[in-house]
């Protein structure tokens, strides 16, 4: 093929550059404050250079550097006064280097926040430590991305989320590298259960909302990259609380060859879905286990193991339901009652074995072999009874409140046997080649996807002993109507996938150093071909940032690029089960132009960043969202637009720790090709609408375009905020406070075209908080002796979720009357409720 002659060239050019690369050498030390304690995650990197790294637990640093050449290294953290030091190493030379640094605020062990832009692209970096005190219920990492500008997310159940107008799935994530994949056939945040990242076992988070490299994958909204830990001491912790427990351990060999990190979690959510307003025996739990496992074996080759087990398993047994909805003057109640139960099962299983070669200093090649599989069943039979009421609305009146008028009575039925098995294996090469003020970067890789789906499920509705739609009366007539029996959203297919996908891509990046600005350029391509489809895709990126030499720390970027993102599976799939053999790649072009913007305000840092963004999308598919689940129309019938404005400020707002407010504004809209629609009138002038109009003889009709219509993540306003406080005179007392505003999204109908989608679900208000003491730790006194002297801290926390106690909504259920009039019921997310947590160390 001429693609694989392209990317042996390539690879033959890379190898000769590496053959006449320059030796670096290597500085080390430990980072450490004026009592000698050593700084966790402060930043080392070299000026005018991209890269860097940061300190381990013990304050304790690596990195390369330019031999022979003098060199700046910069060294900072928040709360201390940034150093930068003067150094010229020889080449091949390793240099201890420790450095002391000076507080400027009052320090707050185990709690700083570092939440650093890396500037010259577009991606966002968070402190990990966040993710572990962060108020949640459904996980700790996607809890803190929630809270980032341009990421929306409604449903605390779940850890999915939406970035600037895209959906769940138009999200990467990345672990070491490693593409993660999730189950597929989960319709709510009931039955997601535990997400694939640890914040256990993080070292370093960083997101992109858009405009991101080359080098990342066929995605068209976010990314996501994941670093664990490289351990280089025994630590372990243990936590536990009403929603479950979880621990991890870490450590090095004696020879510091061997390296191991594990971590296992168990979680039931029982506790929280007790409050739900479907009564009932829930019975989820999520059990997930972990390990890294790494061994040099010598200073040019590592070898490292990612691996993974995961299984969800959900169980309810409904009883009752009772929903109050409506308005002031138009209040109605639904009570149902159940018969019937559902039973789900998630089962994945994940590993990774990765070669990390280093000819050179400035040469890093790594070849990766990975594969993924998920077993997964849906089963469930649930009958629902259903009376609905008119309730009285009238202060005045003693049965305020109350049901007075019956509405509508009937029976819903609903069936599930669907089955997927899905296996995903991949081999992939990258390397990273640097020299000079440029970083070469490139990767292949070859994907084998191998799906098997067995559906079968269907809704039957029946109002008052009559199966809808109802046949008309024939009282008294010789010959009745005997109509089938109706079944609604039937799905019913057993579909066998197995296909390759060749994937790759190289990337540029500049840096220039001037005496009025520096500068950095990036430049990259990549190309995917999918043999299903049989559709090759290029996709060049480039972004561009400028940092004056002004009196103020400002950066300008700004990045452009196509993002293809071809059909994994889903969207092949149509609301009845078939497959479009045919489906095309969506396609979004990213414009985003950004600013960062450092100051101090009372004596303290504060970070303003603002970003601003247009997204032209093509070939979409329509879908539909219900809960979490997605369901795709499977044909490229429409195009449209995101476009919007992003604000983040974070700092000292407390003097010591960090926080940080989010507000996005934006607008997605799409126009469906051929959604046109007709209305008709009677001749005396008035629109037809059948089972209302008497007088149905059509004399006259209109066709409607509906144009541009808001996509189903068209909400508009989103604001966010993560606050931390604590005791001016006792810091062992803290407090961390989420909060998130989302403003109304579309929805319809079932069964109605997507024009009719006008309907705007109340806005989505959340606020959670917890309030933590240190029991052991840096601020108390550690026993000597006994039980509690291993420990290297200790804390108890209280958190109150959904402080505000509001009626949150997911998404609706419809049910009818004999008359076929449709109720839109809420469903409602989770109550106010409180948690207590255990976090220890050693």
């Amino acid at each position: 093929m001429p693609g694989t002659r392209i990317i042996a060239t390539i690879l033959f050019i890379f190898a000769t550059l590496a053959l006449a690369a320059q030796k670096k050498a290597v500085i080390f030390g430990k980072v450490s404050d004026h009592n000698g304690k050593g700084i966790e995650l402060a930043n080392i990197s070299i000026s005018g250079k991209t890269g860097g790294t940061s300190t381990n637990k013990k304050g304790e640093y690596e990195l390369r550097i330019p031999g022979g050449e003098e060199v700046v290294v910069l060294v900072s953290f928040i709360g201390y006064e940034k150093k930068s030091i003067r150094i010229t190493v020889p080449p091949g030379i390793r240099r201890e280097l420790n450095i002391k640094l000076k507080t400027i605020s009052t320090e707050l062990p185990g709690f700083e926040v570092k939440d650093e832009r890396v500037r010259q692209t577009n991606f966002t970096r968070i402190d990990p430590k966040e993710a572990k005190v962060v108020p949640s219920i459904s996980g700790g990492v996607e809890d803190l991305i929630k809270t980032l500008p341009g990421v929306a997310s409604s449903n605390e159940l779940s850890s999915q989320y939406s970035v600037r107008g895209g959906n769940f799935d138009e999200n990467l994530v990345y672990v070491n590298g490693i593409e993660i994949y999730r189950p597929f056939l989960i319709r709510s945040g009931q039955q997601e259960g535990l997400s694939f990242l640890n914040s256990d076992l993080v070292s370093s988070i960083q997101f992109s909302a858009g405009g991101f490299d080359a080098k990342y994958g066929d995605k068209m909204s976010s990314v996501l990259d994941i670093k664990y830990k490289r351990p280089v001491e025994f630590a372990a912790s243990v936590s536990a609380s009403l929603l479950g427990a979880q621990g991890h351990v870490e450590g090095i060999s004696a020879s510091r060859k061997f390296t191991y990190l594990m971590g296992i979690r168990y979680q039931s959510n029982q506790y929280i879905l007790s409050g739900l307003q479907t009564e009932g025996d829930y019975k989820p739990n999520f059990t997930d286990i972990q390990t890294l496992l790494s061994y040099k074996l010598n200073k040019n080759w590592n070898l490292s193991f990612l691996g993974n087990y995961a299984r969800n398993s959900y169980k309810l047994i409904p009883s009752s339901r009772t929903t109050k909805f409506g308005t002031i003057k138009e209040a109605y109640q639904l009570k149902i009652y159940f018969d019937g139960q559902e039973v789900d099962n998630f089962e994945t299983f994940f590993g990774a074995l990765s070669a990390e070669y280093n000819p050179i200093p400035n040469l890093q090649l790594r070849f990766t072999a990975s594969a993924f599989q998920t077993i997964e069943s849906e089963t469930f039979d649930i009958q629902g009874q259903y009376w609905i009421g008119r309730l009285e609305t009238d202060f005045g009146q003693e049965q305020f409140g109350d049901v007075v008028e019956a509405q509508g009575v009937g029976t819903y039925l609903d069936h599930a046997r669907n089955y997927l098995y899905a296996t995903v294996m991949n081999a992939q090469h990258r390397g990273t080649y640097n020299f000079r003020n440029q970083i070469l970067q490139w990767g292949v890789k070859l994907q084998h996807e191998i799906i098997d789906d067995q559906l079968n499920e269907w809704e039957m509705v029946d109002s008052a002993g009559f199966t809808i739609p109802r046949p008309g009366d024939s009282v008294g007539s010789p010959d009745p109507p005997h109509p089938d029996l109706i079944l609604n959203d039937v799905v019913k297919t057993d579909i066998d996938i197995s296909s390759n996908r060749y994937t790759g891509f190289v990337q540029n990046t500049w840096e220039f150093a001037g005496y009025k600005a520096d500068k950095s350029f990036t430049l990259g391509g990549r190309f995917n071909y999918w043999d299903f489809n049989e559709q090759f895709l290029f996709s060049p990126r480039a972004s561009f940032s400028i940092k004056p030499n002004w009196g103020r720390d400002v950066l300008f970027r700004f990045a452009a690029g196509y993002y293809y993102q071809p059909p994994f599976y889903k969207e092949l799939r149509d609301l009845e089960g078939n497959l479009n053999y045919d489906i095309k790649a969506q396609k979004s072009i990213h414009f985003v132009a950004g600013a960062d913007y450092n100051f101090f305000a009372w004596s303290r840092p504060f970070k303003l960043t603002s970003e601003v963004y247009y997204k032209y999308l093509d070939d979409l598919i329509p879908y539909e969202v219900d809960n979490v689940r997605i369901r795709y129309y499977a044909d490229n019938n429409a195009h449209g637009y995101a476009a919007g404005v992003d604000l983040k400020i974070n700092g000292e707002f407390v003097k010591g720790v960090e926080s940080w407010a989010s507000l996005s504004v934006m607008k997605t809209e799409e126009d469906i090709e051929d959604d046109f629609y007709y209305e008709y009138y009677n001749d005396a002038g008035e629109l037809i609408i059948p089972g209302f109009t008497e007088n149905n003889v059509v004399a006259d009709s209109t066709r409607f375009e509906p144009g541009f219509i808001p996509r189903p993540t068209d909400q508009r306003i989103t604001f966010s905020m993560f606050f931390q406080d604590y005791l001016p005179n006792n810091p062992t007392y803290k407090m961390h406070l989420k909060l998130i505003y989302g403003s109304r999204l579309p929805f319809g109908p079932p069964d109605s075209p997507k024009h009719e989608h006008t309907l705007r679900i109340p806005p989505y208000r959340r606020v959670d908080i917890g309030f933590s003491k240190q029991i052991i730790g840096e601020n108390t006194k550690r026993p000597a002796r006994g039980f509690f002297s291993h420990f290297e801290s200790l804390w108890i926390t209280a958190e109150v979720f959904n402080l505000l106690q509001i009626n949150n909504t997911v998404s609706y259920i419809w049910v009818k009357d004999v008359n076929n009039r449709e109720y839109a019921v809420p469903n409602y997310l989770t109550p106010r409720q409180l948690n207590i947590r255990i976090v220890a160390s050693f």
